[in-house]
């Protein structure tokens, strides 16, 4: 009997309203294991060249993995995975919370979407059952309204909603999916998908826990990490302050993002920092499923706005977007813009960023308040922006401009605001800047999915300064040594090669990487006991380092064969050019060093230098001899 999956996929048709299941053997499970993997098999197998993302022949997976719901901290997030409308190129998201697990225990690994419903719909999944049903009442709804709609619809409060809002239905290209109205599969546009099939939410309820081979090992770990995990800095870090506890340390180090990265040191921080929220308007932490970090955080307050502690509170992320980038110190005001994103369905990195880049073009004249419909976009406007934020979601005013992305809206408001747009591949950058963190900004230009602050360990946990624990811990890798945290040079190249590999293996296991190592409290050896538990196999790192590398090239394979070339894999203007002040001023990015280490990455890979396209011998090595006729029958040599 398989242990950690169910052996069901849910394969759903908008469009024909049929809905069935498919059945693959221990082979499949093995190889793919769920996750951004499981999504990019269904659409390079699926998806035909060039099928625009809003297109209803255009695919939607929503996949968690063999380890997602097991009852331990960190194996609780599901990816969804598509074409986004963006960037053109694979998106992978993941998020955390319950839906995840809830899937697994109504009896699924996986849902893939395709078509169009002629009117709006939601997913109904109970205990096996699934059935697509009627949703008007729905359409024009909040995350919130949608969810309390639903599980007064169906009669239970313990119903996971995932769900998108207004943003999704109004095809906003950042457009996001949330789960608990405070989870948020956040990044690359996946709720406009949604929207795009006119599929609003997807409720469900399952009552059988995932099987486990042993399930003993399992609760061993799971209590000892409980009993342990504030020993380590970070964990014990984001259970007290949450994600915005580095706040104010990239600040005093001149890397906080500030004023649409112009420079890293942002004078009103502190006012936005985690100390800060903690002393004002703070009311609780909570936690995904089985964690008991409790990083999130949850808001209220009555003045100058009034939020809701239902949606949550800021990450990290939030505060630098929508605050220093924004050049806002109003606390209240960040807290009101993430409250919004989260009831209409906003990526809040590329909501305050593609906000920025409108401040910044607003005070270079190359939008005039005419064309703002008289709202002064200037950097530290906090009521501007929060009023932006509103006119985004409902693609109204400047808002129906900016809801196509930076890059988009660069190319419409010309005057050389393309400059101003600071994304890769179209999607905005994370709040982490590349000019100080080498590898995460080289991560920026590679990464097939965008600028996303996820594609590999921060290079400021490995540098001179980082607490021995985190250089410990990497070292299973075969890292032995710190690293400067500028820059990159052969050894952070090859230390950014092994640890994209393990950012990999987390999204395609959907592993939380607040919980494991090189940084966090549980080890690889932890992961490695524990995924064999779960699952019966006798598994190694080097199997799951391996999965990892699966998906980087397959999503590398899909961006290939949709047009992507090398020349995408680079980073803005802005980051070659220096930091204007602080601490970090005259800090930039080389671009000979990039197309240099780039080139060397290539190779690294087994990627043909010329093309970036993976070789015969590594797709074959990744027992992928599959992906070489999907290249080749569309004119992609494979060499």
């Amino acid at each position: 009997m398989p242990y950690g999956y169910n052996g069901k996929i849910l394969r759903v048709n908008l469009s024909t309203k049929e809905v069935k299941v498919e059945e693959h053997d221990d082979y499949f499970y093995r190889t793919y294991m769920g996750g951004a993997v499981l999504g990019a098999y269904y659409l390079l197998r699926e998806m035909k060249l060039g099928v625009d993302p809003f297109d209803p022949e255009a695919l939607i997976v929503f996949a968690p993995s063999i380890l997602t719901g097991t009852p331990a901290p960190g194996f609780s997030r599901h990816s969804v995975v598509c074409k986004s409308p963006l960037t053109q190129a694979i998106a992978d998201s993941q998020a955390g919370g319950f839906w995840g697990p809830e899937l697994k225990f109504a009896g699924y690994d996986a849902i893939v979407v395709k078509g169009k419903a002629s009117e709006p719909v939601y997913l109904w999944i109970s205990d096996g059952e699934a059935q697509i049903r009627e949703a008007s009442h729905l359409w024009g709804k909040t995350t919130g309204e949608t969810q309390t709609s639903l599980r007064e619809e169906l009669r239970d409060d313990k119903i996971r909603v995932l769900a998108i809002g207004v943003a999704g239905e109004k095809l906003v290209r950042f457009a996001c999916i949330l789960n608990e109205c405070k989870h948020a599969n956040g990044r690359l546009g996946m709720g406009a998908v949604m929207g795009s099939k006119n599929l609003k939410a997807i409720a469900v309820r399952g009552h059988d826990k995932i099987k486990m081979q042993d399930k003993d090992t399992v609760i061993k770990w799971a209590k000892w990490f409980s009993q342990n995990f504030m020993d380590n800095p970070s964990n014990a870090g984001l259970h007290d302050l949450g994600t915005g506890e580095g706040l104010m340390v990239l600040n005093k180090d001149g890397q906080l993002p500030t004023r649409n990265f112009q420079t890293g040191f942002f004078e009103g921080a502190e006012g936005i920092s985690a100390e800060t929220m903690h002393r004002t308007i703070f009311q609780k932490g909570e936690g995904c499923y089985a964690c008991p970090v409790k990083c999130k955080r949850v808001v209220g307050a009555d003045k100058p706005y009034q939020i809701d502690p239902f949606y949550g509170g800021p990450e990290y992320e939030t505060l630098a977007a929508l605050g220093s980038d924004c050049g806002v110190s109003d606390l209240v005001s960040v807290a009101k813009a993430n409250e919004l994103c989260n009831k209409y369905g906003l990526d809040t990195i590329s909501t305050g960023a593609t906000i920025a880049f409108a401040m910044e073009c607003y005070e270079n004249g190359i939008i005039a308040k005419e064309d703002t419909k008289g709202i002064q976009l200037n950097f530290g406007n906090a009521d501007a922006m929060v009023k932006m934020v509103e006119q985004i979601a409902k693609r109204e005013g400047m808002g129906d401009i900016l809801a196509e992305g930076t890059k988009r809206a660069a190319e419409r408001f010309g005057k050389g605001a393309e400059k101003f747009a600071i994304q890769v591949k179209g999607e905005e950058m994370g709040m982490h800047d590349g000019r100080v963190k080498g590898m995460v900004g080289f991560g920026y230009a590679v990464s097939p999915i965008g600028a996303d602050h996820v594609v590999v360990e921060h290079d400021t946990d490995f540098d001179f300064n980082a607490p021995d624990i985190f250089v410990e811990q990497m070292k299973s890798l075969g890292l032995l040594k710190r690293c400067k945290t500028t820059g990159m040079d052969y050894q952070k190249l090859r230390m950014f090669r092994y640890l994209q590999f393990h950012f990999s293996f987390m999204d395609s296991l959907c592993l939380c990487v607040l919980a494991f190592a090189p940084v966090r409290t549980f080890t690889m050896a932890h992961l490695v006991a524990i995924a064999s538990a779960v699952t019966g196999w006798e598994m190694s790192l080097w199997e799951i380092m391996k999965l990892g590398e699966r998906r980087i090239n397959m999503f590398r394979a899909f961006n290939i064969r949709e047009g992507f070339t090398p020349d995408d894999d680079w980073l803005p203007q802005r980051i070659f050019e220096p930091i204007k002040t602080g601490p970090r001023e005259g800090a930039r990015y080389d671009p000979d060093e990039l197309k240099t280490m780039r080139k060397l990455y290539y190779k690294i890979m087994n990627w043909d230098p010329e093309t970036s396209i993976p070789t015969k011998a590594k797709l074959i090595d990744l027992d992928l001899p599959w992906i070489i006729d999907e290249l080749e029958k569309v004119g992609k040599s494979v060499r």
